[in-house]
């Protein structure tokens, strides 16, 4: 078999046929050479119009970059017409193989992307023997592609949730669609401002975002201020990730100044390398912490009774009804304020504050939860160290879009991958 019949086989291109296949050894490495010509009597299609025009000259040939055979780069050879259009004057013909003033096929640039989802980006550069610029152009092709025929109809739930990018306080906000049948990334904004997120809206539409039922989000006011602006008609469920992280933060603050002052005080320091035993869950325990857990709860200590706080709390996601949800929250934050352990007062505090937005995660019946958000989240920050760290928002921006977009792709004649 020819290699000319295999490629009128997967890529068959109209009012143009292969020619010679040649091999083109030059002083780096060998590839094969495909000559492409206009069947006769063919008239070029003007780029502008799309529309069949005279012809006017031919510029010199010119090498497109195809699908690697057997390890050898595959180049189509073609040299252009120039179109003599009457509605838009002389211009050089439309090609079905490429776009605009590439160089590398489009079948060769959806081959590219689809490797770039398994591989990172240098590793399928280097894999195919083309340059880590030639993947990304081919990536950003893809999700320029798919996000302008994304479907956005039926969309019911949301998650709203940030991720740190490059070093210092740099964030992204990342807005995705958690609905049991899709959950996929679907809008991305730098930083976490009131901006940021209204660019979310804006770019969803009104009557999108009059459809939504569930959004969930952390705690961050700027995402509660504009939430309850723009999308009030929702059900706003608050992440209880971020909760329970605030209530460990501030076990954390507690057994750490505890520490300090058993020290200054000349006693025992039980609480030295006990962190995880009051941070984990009882059931992660191995035998020798639970075994010290049991000696530290026996003392009266501010750590242990925060600990003991934040164990009892754990029985509030339990409930089934939001009222009687609401009445233990009520007893629990009461019984904290009077505790007298500040950083633990200012956790109840913050949660009375948001009493109302708590209790949505139970008339959502539990249906929606931070673990999709920071699954996706995890996957997110997989995508960036992947990618062997972007330089700019941009280029984080196609990466992410391509792994978590489920972005739609053309219907091809042959997949060639």
């Amino acid at each position: 078999m020819r290699i000319k019949t295999i490629l009128n086989r997967v890529q068959k291109f109209k009012s143009f046929v292969y020619g010679e296949v040649r091999w083109a050894e030059d002083e780096r490495e060998a590839a094969i050479d495909v000559e492409l010509r206009p069947r006769k009597n063919s008239r070029p299609l003007c780029p502008e119009c799309g529309h069949r025009r005279p012809g006017y000259d031919k510029r010199p040939t010119q090498r497109f970059e195809f699908i690697p055979m057997w390890g050898f780069k595959v180049f189509f050879c073609y040299a252009p017409r120039r179109v003599n259009c009457p509605d838009c004057g002389i211009h050089v013909e439309r090609m079905p193989w490429v776009k605009g003033k590439h160089r590398l096929t489009e079948s060769y640039a959806w081959f590219l992307a689809g490797w770039a989802k398994r591989l990172s980006w240098k590793e399928v550069g280097e894999a195919f023997h083309t340059t880590w610029y030639h993947v990304f152009c081919s990536v950003e092709m893809a999700v320029f592609w798919g996000r302008e025929r994304m479907k956005l109809s039926g969309i019911e739930a949301i998650g709203v949730d940030e991720i740190q990018w490059q070093r210092g306080h740099h964030y992204l906000t990342l807005v995705y669609q958690i609905d049991a049948s899709c959950r996929r990334l679907l809008w991305i904004g730098k930083n976490r401002k009131v901006k940021t997120l209204l660019g979310f809206f804006r770019w969803f539409g009104k009557e999108r975002t009059g459809d939504l039922q569930y959004i969930c989000s952390d705690m961050w006011k700027p995402y509660l201020k504009v939430i309850a602006k723009k999308a009030g008609g929702a059900l706003h469920i608050l992440d209880r990730f971020h909760i329970m992280a605030h209530m460990s933060k501030a076990i954390d603050e507690v057994r750490a100044k505890e520490t300090r002052e058993l020290k200054e005080q000349g006693l025992e320091p039980v609480l030295t390398k006990s962190r995880w035993l009051l941070l984990k869950r009882p059931e992660n325990l191995t035998e020798k912490q639970d075994t010290k857990l049991a000696e530290l709860v026996k003392l009266n200590l501010r750590s242990i009774r925060s600990y003991l706080l934040k164990e009892e709390f754990q029985l509030f996601w339990s409930y089934v009804s939001p009222h009687w949800a609401g009445l233990f929250l009520d007893d629990w934050c009461e019984k904290t304020m009077r505790s007298k352990i500040a950083p633990m007062k200012k956790v109840a505090r913050m949660l009375r504050n948001h009493r109302a937005l708590l209790l949505n995660w139970f008339r959502a019946k539990k249906r929606f939860s931070s673990g999709i958000v920071e699954g996706l989240n995890n996957k997110a920050k997989l995508t960036t160290r992947k990618a062997y760290g972007f330089r700019t928002y941009h280029g984080i921006e196609i990466a992410l879009y391509h792994a978590l977009g489920d972005l739609p792709v053309p219907n091809f004649t042959h997949r060639f991958f």
